[in-house]
């Protein structure tokens, strides 16, 4: 063998080796990102999740608001990239406690129970205002001493909420979408799955209540978000009984 033939040999070896470990590296990397992603949605491969859809409290016959419908869908798709199942059941249905399996709750409480038990349960510091008469309250949070209205299709709020109940260690965590319209929950959604590795950053696999506010929705749809504040410590903290007169009311300027 030439010195020529030689070092086309090596040459080629070098390139193979080359690509072996920028291959190597590269799954490493993917599955390390994987589990990660895995681990804070609390879906590990084949493991089963739960879907409890609200209902549309504007139509006469049970059914699904279409933005809430696009929610599922952006959630189907985060449960499917962690190689898990779902099922999907109606806030009626969800006949079960939690922490046995991964559950996302989409909807307010005006027209999911479920979330309304979730949030008596574990959000003791939240009240929403779900009275169906017209009026400048309706449809507002209630966060420990402030309350945040909304403006229809101009400023909107949602809270975000990765929640853990207990010391066991393969509890599955409860994930909430409370929104004040249908679009939020959407919002909601779509910011979890842009943001879910800075949230494993920043939370780990503990639990958190984000309030996010939702910017023109009627020209921008559920795609500008902006996060209010991490209210955790309030959301969690029981109201006192005479909790009637937030100190600040907040609102589109």
């Amino acid at each position: 063998m030439n010195d020529d033939v030689r070092n086309i040999v090596l040459g080629v070896i070098a390139a193979g080796i080359s690509a072996a470990l920028g291959w190597l590296a590269r799954t490493f990397l993917w599955r390390r990102k994987l589990r990660r992603k895995q681990a804070f949605f609390g879906l590990p491969e084949n493991s089963e999740s739960l879907l409890v859809v609200n209902r549309d409290p504007a139509a006469g016959e049970p059914a699904v608001h279409r933005f809430d419908v696009y929610a599922l869908l952006e959630l189907s798709a985060l449960i499917k990239d962690c190689g898990a199942h779902l099922h999907v059941v109606t806030q009626d249905a969800a006949h079960q406690g939690f922490g046995e399996r991964t559950e996302f709750c989409v909807g307010g409480p005006g027209s999911n129970r479920r979330m309304m038990a979730h949030m008596s349960a574990m959000l003791p510091g939240v009240r929403v205002n779900i009275d169906a008469e017209p009026g400048p309250d309706r449809g507002a949070f209630q966060i420990g001493g402030e309350r945040y209205r909304m403006d229809p299709g101009i400023t909107e709020y949602v809270l975000l909420a990765r929640l853990t109940v207990g010391d066991r260690r393969d509890a599955r965590p409860v994930f909430l979408f409370c929104g004040q319209r249908a679009i939020t929950n959407q919002a909601a959604t779509r910011y979890l799955a842009r943001n879910h590795e800075r949230l494993t950053r920043k939370y780990g696999t503990g639990s958190f209540v984000l309030l996010l506010k939702v910017i023109n929705s009627q020209a921008y749809g559920p795609d500008v978000v902006e996060l209010v504040e991490d209210v955790t410590r309030a959301a969690q903290t029981a109201l006192p009984a005479a909790a009637t007169a937030p100190r600040t009311t907040h609102r589109a300027s």
